[in-house]
């Protein structure tokens, strides 16, 4: 079979990197969505309190860890699901990418995302062989066997609304598709606060062909443990452990017992929560001084901001300031507005988003 992957979006910016890079005080780098922070101390004790497990674990997750899955969703976003209808995953990459194959999609099929999104839904579906439509509009998704949803957004930090998603719900049901919310930036709500598809509220309690993906690489800073996790449907998670004990999808043991103190507190949440709020806004006022406009960026780690420009142009025009940025067309064509944005990442350390503002503002 022959598979067509389109080139790494990133390595696209090499010259625009070289550029910034260039700048005497050095490149800002806010073109990837990285954590600098520091990973919570009570997280590295309970990596390095685990470092001793010479057996495998479970695909499933310790019932540790499945239950503070469980209690997580619970008590952040009222969601009562049972432990069992929770699994642990090796980063939430890689079920994105994974997922319509884990679940037997193949040729013939049809997956749909957004139409301005994270590249990985469409890797998702080209590494299935399924066929992969962009939009927003649930009328041109007739025949979708798995739709995409993403709030908190990346990259257009949007936040879905109570009536969208619980619209989506309903058109998922009316049509036998399996509807997956990928949640990884709720814990980053700014205007308003983000709710799971599996919320009472959206799904009226009932959770069949509904599955959610948490992280935890943005809420702990743990990008580097690559830990993370679905939850929903219970005949779905089922479905997925069986598939991934098979291909040997483990998270590593060690790192179950880090997510499960991660999950367990929400005091460093809100420590980081407080750190990037205050990036945001430093920099998004720096962003509107020097001829950008934001939309959207109501939550998630990103603000999406336009000149009014093809986005290549705005990369050049901050990579001249030692800014690197990522342009619109990874996420979306001209028919979507994307090509005219760039994601501005605060995943910078506060002397690097200072450096920025400064030289925005310069």
């Amino acid at each position: 079979m022959t598979r067509t992957l389109p080139d790494f979006p990133w390595d696209s910016l090499a010259e625009a990197k070289a550029k910034a890079a260039e700048h005497p005080g050095g490149i800002v780098d806010l073109s990837i969505g990285t954590p600098v922070d520091p990973t919570p101390e009570p997280v590295q004790r309970a990596l390095a309190e685990a470092a001793n497990w010479p057996g495998y674990p479970t695909t499933a997750g310790t019932p540790e860890l499945r239950r503070a899955q469980s209690d997580y969703l619970a008590r952040r976003f009222g969601v009562a699901v049972e432990p069992t209808a929770t699994l642990p995953v090796i980063g939430t990459k890689e079920v994105v990418a994974w997922l319509p194959t884990l679940l037997d999609l193949g040729p013939g099929d049809l997956v749909v995302g957004p139409s301005i999104a994270y590249p990985t839904y469409a890797v998702g579906a080209a590494l299935a062989g399924t066929e992969y439509l962009a939009t927003d509009d649930p009328a041109k998704a007739l025949g979708a066997k798995l739709v995409w949803l993403n709030s908190p957004s990346n990259p257009t930090g949007r936040i879905s609304g109570a009536d969208e998603l619980t619209a989506w719900v309903r058109w998922a049901r009316e049509h036998s598709a399996i509807l997956v919310a990928d949640e990884c930036y709720a814990e980053f709500g700014w205007d308003s606060d983000p709710l799971s598809i599996l919320s009472p509220e959206v799904s009226g309690g009932d959770h069949r062909g509904l599955l959610v993906l948490h992280s935890l690489s943005k809420r702990s800073n743990l990008a580097g443990y690559r830990a993370g996790f679905v939850a929903g449907d219970p005949e779905l998670v089922a479905e997925l452990l069986a598939v991934r004990k098979h291909a040997g999808l483990i998270v590593p043991g060690p790192v179950q017992a880090a997510a499960v103190s991660a999950l367990a507190d929400q005091t460093h949440v809100e420590e980081q929560r407080r750190r990037y709020l205050a990036r945001r806004e430093l920099l998004a006022p720096a962003l509107e001084a020097a001829g950008f406009r934001i939309e959207h960026s109501e939550g998630s780690l990103y603000l999406w901001a336009t000149q009014g420009a093809d986005s290549r142009d705005s990369v050049d025009f901050l990579a001249e300031r030692g800014i690197l940025v990522a342009p619109g067309d990874f996420y979306g064509d001209a028919e979507s507005g994307a090509t005219r944005f760039v994601r501005v990442a605060l995943t910078a350390t506060d002397e690097r988003i200072a450096a920025a503002a400064d030289r925005l503002r310069g």
